[in-house]
């Protein structure tokens, strides 16, 4: 009777469309901050994975599901890569249309200033495990204007899948890793 149920298990695994993707190559550097950071438990939900295109957007655009907390970078032959993601405090949310203006590797964080109204004890800091954009940052920009939103790594992996950011999208710091590697300055995002 054992039998039953783990073929009824293997039968339905068959039937799902996703695939784990890799992670990318670390530097020194990013596996040294990384395991400063070490990432939390959290639903498999919200791994990495080649899935099919349910974007339906041309391929090399980022399209962020804020309602899923999912994000997707639209490959050719309809699929995508599924990353889960922090998104904006309902508060906060924003959505639309941008391009990736710039990228960085640990960049420095200098926090806009309704934010240090908000929480007077955050203050700029150097790229690092502690800082709150994580390995990388994807800067947005509408029509050459910095949006002050960004895609980018995290200190608090733990949030992956809530609505709980200022705005920007959050990544697992291996996860934008991956995106930063994939995504070129001129990409298309679109935040729904």
């Amino acid at each position: 009777m054992r039998i039953i149920p783990i073929i009824a298990c293997a039968v339905l695994l068959t039937g799902c469309n996703f695939k784990a993707v890799p992670d990318p190559t670390l530097s020194a550097r990013d596996t040294a901050f990384m395991a400063l950071v070490p990432d939390a438990e959290f639903d498999p939900h919200f791994a990495r994975y080649l899935v099919s295109d349910p974007t339906k957007e041309r391929p090399g655009t980022v399209v962020v599901e804020t309602k899923e907390r999912q994000l997707y970078l639209v490959l050719p032959d309809g699929k995508a890569v599924r990353y889960g993601v922090t998104v904006g405090d309902e508060a906060y949310g924003w959505s639309g249309t941008a391009t990736v203006d710039r990228k960085a590797e640990w960049p420095a964080w200098n926090p806009p200033a309704e934010m240090v109204k908000r929480w007077p004890h955050v203050h700029p800091m150097q790229g690092g495990a502690a800082n709150p954009l994580g390995a990388r940052a994807l800067y947005l920009s509408d029509k050459g204007r910095d949006t002050l939103y960004r895609i980018h790594g995290t200190n608090e992996p733990e949030k992956i899948g809530q609505a709980a950011s200022s705005g920007c999208i959050r990544m697992r710091n291996i996860d934008v890793v991956d995106l930063f590697n994939r995504v070129p300055v001129g990409a298309t995002v679109i935040v729904r």
